[in-house]
């Protein structure tokens, strides 16, 4: 085994190969001579290092309370959400009756027992590769809870052709269409473009159940009556206004009526502790402080953990706090162009896309096939892939799921334009970067100096269409 003073190949064979071609050397050998120099070495380096944009592109606000509040107008249409399901065998799935409260209809009940009916009472539906679940027309008769496959909806087009409106995937609802309405019709017929599993709920056993509880009746009343309250083009309560009008007419008054229980963002934190011992950073600091290389690894680690979080944390990252009216499906699995286009047009000024490095590699893959030629965009001195003009960046910290399919994010950001901002604190005591603190915690009776190193960070989306997502995109390469 070799040590770091040794020499290798012709230097270890120098005086050996001089012996055997029957010399002696003539000057002081490259092996000797190394035992009075010194090597010039690198700090540790450290491969995990990712380039980390997300951190370096939100702009940042700085939260002196700890914890950010979003005051937003008065919500009147309710946004949907998705429910949960869980299965027992090939024929026995059933869903989870506290998320039926995420179904715009359902929102804010909180009767467990009549839930746990509704959730009863659901049929499962096998449904086979180009079905129609139904045709727009008719009436709505069912509610289906989509617990896997991918719909799409579609209807006839001015001229007779087939527009596609959207595409409905797990978790995913269809049948609000009939609340409130005495003979409701489908808008859009429904093909199954993959072999999938429906739960479908009767309309008339809605009925059932609303004469027998009281509480659901109300409910539904309450809803159908928000829905018909005039509302914006985005869902929140309208303010009167006139225009185009001549005279001395008299002018509609009102008022902008804001969210009662605004949502609040508290300051999330990683911590570790950093242990150096005493004869260590005592002694081997030339050339480099063992402390300070210590530190600024255990820094990386820690801002790589943080933009993970802000990611994928369950209570604030973006994969989980999404509006899901703001997410939708790849049409075909892949993610074409068309797919990052209606994206994009789901919000005003997008600012910047995060994907996968998969998930690119597989856009270009699209757009070769198309012929079309992404184009950059200069960020930070760095030249990076753009589509229409908004940067595309590449983020490891999006996941790639067991079925090979990943998510593309779209953010608008900055408060100025409403919308993703990062949270943190600065001027925190001991601060060693902004909004994160190195602590000294003391020495212990083994000689051992700890460290306490703790960034504070968190973020917040202030309206729904500031971040949107390209759900199940597709990463493999397909065979050709």
């Amino acid at each position: 085994m070799s040590t770091p003073d040794s020499a290798t190949g012709s230097e270890i064979d120098e005086p050996a190969q001089a012996l055997s071609a029957g010399r002696e050397l003539t000057s002081l050998g490259t092996r000797a001579a190394r035992r009075l120099a010194t090597t010039t070495k690198s700090e540790p380096q450290m491969q995990a290092i990712t380039s980390r944009w997300l951190l370096r592109r939100l702009p940042w606000v700085d939260v002196k309370g700890g914890t950010y509040r979003v005051n937003r107008r008065l919500q009147l249409r309710t946004g949907r959400g998705r429910v949960h399901f869980e299965q027992n065998g090939a024929d026995d799935i059933r869903v989870i009756p506290e998320t039926l409260t995420e179904l715009p209809v359902l929102r804010g009940y909180s009767d467990a027992e009549v839930l746990r009916e509704l959730a009863a009472r659901f049929e499962t539906r096998a449904v086979r590769a180009g079905q129609l679940l139904f045709e727009a027309g008719q009436p709505v008769t069912d509610a289906y809870l989509v617990v896997h496959g991918r719909f799409t909806r579609f209807t006839a087009g001015k001229y007779g052709e087939e527009e596609v409106v959207g595409v409905v995937t797990d978790g995913d609802q269809m049948g609000d269409e009939a609340v409130g309405r005495p003979d409701p019709l489908w808008p859009t017929s429904v093909r199954a473009e993959t072999a999938g599993v429906v739960l479908a709920l009767p309309w008339a056993v809605v009925e059932e159940i609303t004469e027998r509880a009281p509480s659901l009746g109300a409910h539904l009343r309450a809803y159908v009556e928000r829905q018909r309250k005039p509302v914006n083009r985005k869902g929140e309560a309208d303010v009167p206004v006139q225009a185009g009008h001549v005279g001395e007419p008299t002018l509609p008054g009102g008022f902008v009526d804001y969210e009662l229980a605004p949502r609040e963002y508290e300051l999330s934190l990683t911590q570790t502790v950093l242990r150096v011992h005493t004869r260590v950073a005592d002694l081997y600091n030339d050339p480099m402080d063992q402390t300070r290389q210590q530190l600024r690894l255990t820094v990386e680690e820690i801002r790589e953990r943080q933009e993970w979080e802000l990611v994928n944390n369950r209570e604030f990252g973006l994969l989980h706090n999404v509006d899901y009216a703001q997410r939708i499906s790849t049409f075909t699995g892949p993610p074409t162009p068309d797919d990052l286009d209606e994206l994009l047009s789901m919000r005003r000024g997008t600012k910047l896309l995060l994907a996968h490095p998969k998930a690119i590699a597989a856009f270009f893959r699209q757009c070769n096939r198309r012929g079309l030629v992404p184009g950059t965009a200069s960020v930070d001195g760095h030249e990076v892939p753009a589509w229409r003009g908004v940067p595309l960046f590449p983020c490891g910290k999006i996941p790639v799921g067991p079925e090979h399919t990943s998510s593309i994010i779209a953010l608008r950001t900055g408060e100025a334009d409403q919308g993703v901002v990062g949270l943190y604190q600065t001027g925190i005591p001991e601060e060693y970067q902004p909004g994160l603190n190195v602590r000294f915690m003391g020495i212990d009776t083994a000689a051992i100096i700890n460290y306490l190193v703790t960034a504070y960070y968190s973020l917040a989306i202030l309206v729904p269409d500031a971040a949107g997502i390209l759900e199940n995109v597709q990463i493999g390469r397909s065979a050709e």
